[in-house]
């Protein structure tokens, strides 16, 4: 057991800070880039509202004012977050929501990017990161649909980002973000505190708000919601295994950034090695969810922010010169 618990959460890297001047005209070039680019790939599917992101969609409407309680469906509203950030921008609602969905995905790909930059991978190594962010199935097939995955990954991103860049406590604040839009990300912050990347007592604060959300959301801001129980058996882990466009949604969200991520775990410099324990820790949900319900491709998305940075490890010897890893090129500047 000892053994299980020293692999998962080792000793913490020290991520320490090089104060170097910030490339700020060359990452608002990058971020309008990946903002256009993420629009042209989102376009075609706008606003969708199918399955989950009906039920999103009406929470956001709920809080309109537009729909009663009696629309919602447990447990969708209590991924409370995005959709009332969606409900407070003004307009259609559908809209907004996805409207706020390609900022969302835009600024995970600056965020992915620049995580690349702090590890070292220089500017190729950035745009590849913000790119392979951008350009993949789950992007153009969820994203533009009125899911709140898109918040899920963007404060992940912002945790991976912040984690590099020698700011536990912005790590912390992302996680405790991030449980507003999904609850699992929670796990988040039971990783930063085991892991030992940030001290006990602040550890423990960002713990105890985000528990202390979860709680309010579920018996106060939205209550009254019949019961749910995620409940595991055989019978469903073989309809899973069986259900062949569930499978086909997770092979094709795995796409590139799973084979590549594998493949630069051989040559991971040692910055990225804690990432390999958060990404075991951080599938725990998704397995359990397989043996519950049904799960899709957003299952591997959620996985990209801390995919993807070892997936530039393994293009680095084809990105040339200023994308070597480690401390190949000085890292940016909190």
């Amino acid at each position: 057991m000892m053994n299980l618990l020293n692999f998962l959460f080792p000793v913490p890297h020290d991520y320490s800070q090089t104060a170097v001047r910030s490339p700020w005209r060359p990452l608002l070039a990058s971020a309008a880039g990946f903002a256009a680019l993420a629009l042209a790939v989102m376009w075609w599917r706008w606003g969708g509202t199918v399955e989950d992101s009906l039920h999103y969609f009406n929470t956001a409407r709920y809080l309109r004012g537009e729909v009663p309680a009696s629309a919602l469906v447990a447990p969708f509203p209590y991924r409370l977050l995005v959709p009332a950030a969606a409900a407070a921008i003004p307009g259609d609602v559908r809209s907004s929501f996805a409207l706020l969905n390609w900022l969302l995905v835009s600024a995970a790909a600056c965020m992915t990017a620049l995580s690349a930059w702090r590890l070292g991978y220089g500017h190729r190594g950035a745009l590849a990161a913000g790119l392979l962010l951008i350009l993949s199935v789950p992007t153009f097939w969820y994203a533009p649909y009125l899911l709140v995955d898109p918040g899920s990954v963007c404060a992940r991103a912002a945790f991976v980002l912040a984690l590099v860049s020698g700011q536990p406590w912005l790590a912390a604040l992302a996680g405790v973000v991030g449980t507003g839009v999904r609850e699992e990300n929670i796990v988040l912050l039971f990783w930063l505190l085991a892991a030992r990347q940030i001290g006990w007592r602040a550890g423990l604060a960002a713990l105890a708000a985000a528990a202390a959300w979860i709680l309010a959301v579920r018996w106060w801001i939205i209550g009254g919601l019949p019961s749910y129980v995620w409940k595991p058996s055989m019978a469903q882990l073989l309809a899973a295994l069986g259900d062949t466009r569930s499978l086909a949604s997770i092979a094709l969200a795995a796409g590139l950034a799973l084979p590549l991520a594998l493949l630069g775990m051989r040559r991971a410099a040692p910055q990225l090695q804690p990432f390999k324990r958060l990404l075991l820790v951080l599938a725990l949900p998704p397995l359990y969810a397989a043996l519950s319900v049904r799960v899709d491709g957003r299952a591997v998305w959620g996985l990209y922010p801390m995919l993807i940075p070892f997936a530039v490890a393994a293009l680095a010897p084809w990105l040339g010169r200023g994308a070597g890893g480690g401390e190949a090129e000085p890292r940016l500047a909190a």
